[in-house]
């Protein structure tokens, strides 16, 4: 995560993982962690995934999440083109996100 900001130029405040909560998705305590170590209420932390899966598991633990589409991930139509379960947005990369949640 940090080549990915460093060669595009994104600016983070905080790449969180599993290892911070000492457990793995799905399990809540990872999403809760990751919010409670930015000392925000779990409703200002954005989940941004291309699994649903995942974003699932974090809207249950009480954060906000965005889908963003890798419908060519697991090779040619594998992976997911749309997210199947409800999520807050949805984006076809980081720029069409940031858009939506920065309109002009």
């Amino acid at each position: 995560m940090v080549d990915l900001a460093r060669r595009n130029g994104f600016v983070w405040d905080a790449v969180l993982g599993a290892e911070l909560a000492r457990d793995y998705k799905p399990s809540p305590v990872v999403y809760q962690a990751a919010a409670a170590s930015l000392d925000c209420p779990r409703d200002e932390v954005l989940m941004v995934a291309a699994h649903s899966a995942d974003l699932a598991a974090a809207a249950e633990a009480g954060l906000r999440t965005a889908f963003i589409a890798r419908p060519d991930e697991k090779g040619p139509g594998r992976g997911e083109s749309g997210a199947t379960v409800p999520v807050d947005w949805h984006a076809q990369d980081l720029a069409d996100l940031a858009a939506q949640l920065m309109p002009d």
